[in-house]
């Protein structure tokens, strides 16, 4: 079946694919050093978690990259020792690392205590390639998967997934070859799927 444009349509799909954004290092937190004056960190796979009475302050610990001097980063101040789920604080106590990761990640932490996260180099895309000729007469379905929460631009998975130029993945996008759920100049944090009509 076509389209009006003369598109093949397809009506099941013939293939499928999976594209895996893979974690190669957590981001740089970018937050001015107050001994250097630099403002590239990374976190040191600590807390320090402090009560004052019934009132708890955790902070996430930062390492400077040139210096090594350490900061911190509130991810809780002045909050209820009650207010805190017990096994959560236990978590921050034992610097559990799944835990780190997880604020390391945190966008919202980011804009809410005044640094932001440089995500260059942390993610590479995996696929198994060479998989697909674009012109080839078949559908395919690829599921792009993200190991981490990396803001990528979907123009940008294109051509890394299909090893071309943006004008030509553009191009495959404005001609409906390609089909989206996002605008291909978006950026993508999250599992999606997209077609490839033959």
């Amino acid at each position: 079946m076509e389209d009006q444009r003369g598109i093949r349509v397809p009506t099941a799909v013939d293939r499928k694919a999976l594209w895996v954004v893979r974690e190669l290092r957590l981001p740089t937190i970018v937050k001015t050093c107050v001994s250097c004056r630099t403002s590239r960190h990374h976190p040191t796979g600590k807390f320090r978690v402090n009560a004052s009475g019934k009132l708890l302050d955790v902070w996430m610990l930062i390492g400077c990259e040139r210096c090594g001097r350490t900061s911190k980063i509130p991810v809780h101040e002045r909050v209820h020792v009650q207010s805190l789920r017990h096994e959560r604080l236990l978590r921050f106590e034992a610097n559990d690392p799944v835990l780190v990761r997880e604020l390391a990640v945190d966008a919202a932490l980011a804009g809410r205590t005044g640094y932001r996260l440089d995500w260059g180099g942390t993610w590479e895309l995996e696929t198994d390639l060479p998989f697909h000729d674009l012109g080839e007469p078949v559908s395919l379905q690829v599921l792009v998967r993200f190991e981490l929460p990396a803001p990528v631009r979907v123009d940008k998975l294109l051509t890394a997934g299909f090893g071309l130029g943006r004008p030509a993945v553009r191009a495959l996008v404005d001609a409906g070859r390609i089909r989206l759920p996002v605008a291909v100049d978006a950026k993508a944090r999250e599992d999606f799927t997209f077609l490839v009509l033959g």
